[in-house]
């Protein structure tokens, strides 16, 4: 038996108030007033135009306090609409004149101001309301007699019998005089639906809400609608948005009585559920149950991806709106956690670290697929101040060294070759705004120079020994440094490409020297694709490396071209395709039968099946990934390698490395993943 969780009485809401509503009969509005006082109602509505405020000639009736009650207007016992009674409080304001002022107002004194100090006060008051898509001014008059006129003192009110809204409305009230003395009064009243009315069967609308209950049965949320089988009745499950429309998740026209399941999973903050009778003008409920729901929240940052758009702008995709505060922060190799930058620049726009209610939830390095594994690099933050000044800094856990500098730190005794380095466009631009930038400057090269005198000796000492010893030593130094692999594909699209760099990312986490011109676009802009592959992979199959195929529907489009016509086709490809390039030396290695043992290839899960790849490509093992990771991993070490018992263990953190950016690719943020759609027959509701 399921749990109760949640006790919805229709329109399920927080602790809804049951209300004993008094009857008015009949249809017209009325208005009555305090004992001593006397007023009338206009018998037409006014048009709504405060105007001004002016000064009081005097003493003025002013209206000081608004209150509301529910009633019931009923044409008959069972026939009844909500109405909204309105009581104006009025008080005494201003003072009067002395006698020799009386004569500075003259005619323009106000009506109500009748003899000095012995005089009743009249007053024309205006209740102004407004109920999408109703809007009504309603004219009070009221007269009050002299003995009740103390100055500052209230003299009763006046009650207005009633304004008509419709269940659920937000009504707003304002209240003033005419002419105007002082700032219209103003009060918002939320009108209940039928979940709140004790007397719902006086009103037709609420007649056919259903009854809904939300309960809880282990991992799972149910919805229990408990109504008749001839009841006819929409069910509705969206995501509602702080900004825009709300996304529909879910919706069916049902028939009572239903139990719907929902997956723990699909649980989100934003997760509303909209219920009414299929019948015309019906009243339609509004609830979001899972506002508070722990589960809801973290499945929610589970959800949350960052992108990076360009160097200047970012987004984080989530199914709802999330308070969160961002911070741009950077990280040295193997060092944890990331650290702030010091200056900070401006974090609107770009982040790695997102945290909410003071705990961090997400971080992510939105540039590693265009910068490739983590490098021994130096970030220059560079701050920009007034009239052109901008100063230059190095980022090392001691804290930002200024460059140039005179300290003992690494990026101190480097600071002249830095500054060169950047401004000779070497350094890569990772962010730039009106506050300042950020760059990226390799270092590996000075390192080379500082340890050259060290490898030279070592080099004197290497070729004093034996031509065998030094083969063997040439041999366990190549395998020190991982196998050659070049990766080769088809950009077919950006998402395939982010793809394609989390793959080699990973790659590079084992044995492995991966080459992608990914990683390579400014060498691949000045050499050209075809010279820059040719290099590569003689290089590649130089050094006893391995040339891995990607394929995809779009790398199989082009190899088939080439089969067909021996010639690419002509059409459009970008500067950088190095894939197109290398079909003219990749063919004739597979044709003279000259690719096993030098070439392996590779297709991901549901983008490709292996017998899509042509069958001449078929030559070498074709893997299919993640399934095949361990066979995958297995053709690319050396050819004479033993089988090492961690290849299962490496496989595992391949695939752990990859899975991300799968989830990514082949169910984008904001689209449900096959078989998690919410309820039953996900996908097939209208």
């Amino acid at each position: 038996m399921p749990v109760p969780w949640f006790l919805l009485s229709l329109a399920l809401g927080r602790s809804p108030v049951v209300l004993s509503l008094e009857r008015l009969v009949g249809s017209q509005d009325a208005t009555h007033c305090s004992p001593g006082l006397s007023c009338h109602l206009w018998d037409s509505d006014i048009l709504c135009l405060p105007g001004d405020i002016v000064p009081a000639p005097g003493p003025v009736l002013a209206p000081t306090h608004l209150q509301t009650e529910l009633v019931l207007r009923c044409q008959k016992e069972t026939d009844c609409d909500l109405c909204l009674r309105v009581a104006v409080h009025l008080a005494v304001h201003g003072h009067w004149e002395e006698p020799e002022d009386e004569e500075k107002f003259g005619g323009a004194a106000d009506s109500g101001v009748e003899e000095p100090r012995n005089a009743s006060l009249q007053a024309q008051v205006v209740l102004s309301f407004q109920a999408y898509p109703t809007a009504r001014c309603v004219l009070l008059e009221v007269q009050v007699p002299a003995a009740l006129v103390q100055f500052g003192q209230s003299v009763g009110s006046v009650v207005y019998d009633c304004f008509e809204a419709a269940l659920g409305s937000e009504v707003r009230i304002w209240s003033y005089t005419q002419p105007r003395y002082e700032k219209e009064l103003n009060h918002t009243q939320q009108l209940p639906d039928c979940r709140g009315l004790e007397v719902r069967n006086s009103i037709p609308s609420c007649w056919a809400l259903p009854w809904l209950n939300v309960s809880a049965d282990g991992d799972n949320v149910h919805l229990v609608l408990n109504v008749s089988e001839e009841q006819h009745f929409g069910l509705s499950l969206y995501w509602n948005q702080v900004q825009g429309p709300p996304k529909p998740r879910w919706h069916k026209n049902l028939t009572g009585p239903q139990i719907i399941t929902l997956n723990h999973t699909d649980l989100v903050p934003c997760l509303c559920i909209q219920v009414w009778p299929l019948e015309p003008d019906s009243v339609r409920t509004n609830i979001c149950p899972f506002r508070e729901d722990p589960r809801a929240h973290r499945n929610l940052w589970q959800a949350a991806r960052l992108r990076l758009l360009t160097l200047q702008s970012w987004l984080l995709d989530a199914p709802c709106w999330l308070p969160a505060e961002a911070a741009l922060c950077w990280r040295a190799p193997g060092g944890d956690p990331c650290q702030p930058l010091v200056p900070p620049l401006s974090w609107e726009n770009v982040t790695v670290d997102v945290n909410s209610s003071e705990k961090l939830q997400l971080q992510e390095c939105l540039w590693a697929d265009s910068l490739g594994p983590l490098k021994d690099d130096v970030l220059l933050l560079e701050t920009r101040g007034p009239q052109d000044n901008r100063s230059l800094c190095a980022l090392e856990p001691s804290g930002c060294t200024s460059l140039p500098s005179k300290a003992s730190t690494r990026a101190a005794r480097l600071g002249e070759y830095l500054l060169q380095d950047l401004q000779s466009g070497q350094c890569l631009q990772l962010w730039d705004d009106d506050l300042g930038a950020l760059w990226a400057c390799p270092m590996d090269k000075y390192i080379h120079k500082r340890w050259a005198l060290v490898w030279l000796a070592c080099l004197l000492f290497a070729a004093a020994l034996s031509l065998i010893l030094l083969l063997k030593k040439d041999h366990a130094k190549a395998a020190a440094r991982g196998r050659a692999a070049l990766l080769l594909y088809s950009a077919d699209d950006s998402g395939f490409e982010r793809l394609v760099g989390a793959l080699a990312s990973a790659l590079c986490q084992l044995p492995l020297r991966v080459a992608v011109d990914l990683w390579s676009r400014r060498e691949l802009s000045a050499q050209g694709p075809v010279a820059w592959f040719h290099a590569q992979r003689r290089q590649t199959l130089q050094e006893g490396g391995v040339v891995v195929l990607l394929f995809s529907p779009g790398a199989v489009a082009l190899c088939s071209e080439w089969l067909q016509d021996g010639v690419s086709g002509p059409g459009a490809h970008g500067p950088h395709d190095a894939f197109r390039a290398s079909l003219s030396c990749v063919l004739p290695d597979f044709l003279q039968g000259r690719a096993p043992g030098s070439y392996v290839g590779a297709c991901f899960d549901r983008l490709l099946h292996p017998d899509a790849v042509p069958a001449l490509f078929r030559t070498v093992p074709v893997f299919t990934l993640p399934s095949q990771l361990p066979d995958f991993l297995g053709a690319l070490q050396q050819p004479r390698a033993p089988r090492s018992g961690r290849l299962l263990e490496r496989a595992e953190q391949v695939s752990r490395a990859l899975q991300p950016a799968l989830d990514s690719y082949f169910h984008p943020p904001g689209t449900p993943a096959p078989g998690r759609g919410v309820g039953p027959g996900a996908g097939d509701g209208t």
